[in-house]
């Protein structure tokens, strides 16, 4: 029978490193924890080491720094793994069979890296840690929890779950932006196109119509769409937003910067709210999500205020850290804090007393992920008329400004 060398804490938090027979790794967790230890480490004897010899007896594959992959793939990748764990192969075999599935590209390298280092030794999330930009750090803690605990198949498929649902929620947001954005840059390049070719034609023959001053209306058209036209006016408008960009980029860069940009994006009206309910639900799905797998919640919180992607969130969740590393309770700083409502801060007080605080997590996020569907549409509707009436009032100033001088001749021909 196999012999698995373990480390393990007993009730005291004494650290306990001795050997076990077992058929295999899960009858070993299951052992251990039976002997009221609670396992941290758990590998067959001798595995290391072979899988060592071998991989310094073959060729050592070329290394490359990993890059970013798509969501999907990752998903994907998470949920096949589960099956396979769960179906009893060896985590070894398992990421062979994923990458040989892998189209060629940078994920079937990093899978591949990640399972020679298995080979060599490692543990699955000591060899993901290696690939910052294709696992993050939300990923592989939760892999190493499910590795302590013995439930790696369990922790991977949550994995799954939680990305496809941030994933969803982050393409709801973007479609939402997409129409709008389209329909502006569209419009703003047709006038752009008019003040620059059509309107300089109509100048001469304005003039020559009108014998004396031409109105403030019409001048102001006509002033705007000389600079546009002569003047490099429309490199200014088309470069500005790339400016803008360019700058906030620079600012992000800086951690006030980002404070005060996420402030500001929070204040907004309507945009705020819905930024506001968006943060809610990524901190607290992934907050819940990694107590639920079993990682403890201070580390569980510093993961989630490193991947909150909103700074006031993140200086919210830090400062909920140092009161829970001092003794006190997560509600209370976060009611302090107001940051969140108070719906969010009280059903953190209920999971708190009953023990369920992941559970209560959950629910908070799916709540707030039901208010952002309705929020969304809702943002939809308004955008909609909004636009028509602000591309309407754009082109009733370039025709007031055409047909003024005209009214303005036949008028004066008619008192003739």
């Amino acid at each position: 029978m196999p012999i698995f060398q373990y480390a393990a804490l007993d009730a005291q938090g004494v650290e306990i490193k001795d050997e076990i027979e077992a058929l295999g790794q899960k009858e070993a967790v299951s052992k251990i924890r039976n002997m009221g230890y609670f396992p941290t480490r758990v590998r067959e004897r001798g595995v290391g080491k072979k899988a060592g010899a071998k991989a310094a007896a073959k060729p050592k594959r070329k290394r490359g720094s990993g890059g970013k992959v798509k969501v999907k793939f990752i998903t994907q990748f998470a949920r096949q793994l589960s099956t396979l764990q769960d179906a009893g192969l060896p985590i070894l075999r398992s990421l062979r069979i994923l990458e040989e599935q892998q189209k060629s590209g940078t994920f079937k390298k990093v899978i591949g890296y990640v399972a020679d280092d298995i080979e060599g030794g490692s543990t699955l999330s000591e060899a993901m840690a290696r690939y910052p930009k294709t696992f993050d750090r939300l990923f592989t803690g939760m892999v190493a929890a499910g590795e302590t605990g013995g439930v790696l198949d369990l922790i991977l498929s949550r994995v799954a779950d939680f990305m496809e649902k941030a994933q969803k929620l982050k393409s709801r947001v973007k479609s939402a932006m997409v129409y709008p954005i389209v329909v502006l840059t569209a419009a703003f390049g047709i006038l752009l196109a008019l003040m620059k070719y059509v309107i300089p034609q109509f100048k001469a023959v304005l003039e020559e119509m009108v014998s004396g001053e031409l109105n403030r209306i019409t001048t102001t058209v006509l002033g705007v769409s000389n600079w546009i036209a002569t003047q490099y006016g429309w490199a200014v408008i088309i470069g500005i937003p790339f400016a803008i960009m360019f700058l906030l980029r620079i600012v992000r860069k800086v951690r006030t910067g980002r404070y005060i940009l996420d402030s500001i994006k929070l204040k907004l009206p309507v945009m705020g709210q819905l930024t506001n309910k968006v943060s809610v639900t990524r901190w607290t799905r992934t907050l819940g999500t990694l107590i639920g797998a079993g990682v403890p919640i201070l580390d569980a919180l510093t993961v989630t205020r490193d991947t909150a992607g909103n700074e006031v969130f993140s200086n919210m969740l830090n400062n909920v850290h140092n009161s829970i590393r001092q003794g006190d309770t997560f509600a209370d700083p976060l009611r302090q804090s107001k940051t969140v409502d108070l719906i969010v801060s009280n059903m953190v007080a209920v999971g708190e007393e009953t023990g369920d605080l992941d559970k209560m997590l959950l629910k908070v996020a799916d709540n707030f992920d039901e208010q952002v569907d309705v929020l969304v549409a809702s943002l939809m509707s308004m955008l909609e008329p909004i636009m028509i009436i602000f591309l309407g009032g754009i082109v009733m100033v370039i025709v007031m400004a055409v047909f003024l001088p005209m009214i303005q001749v036949i008028t004066s021909l008619g008192a003739q």
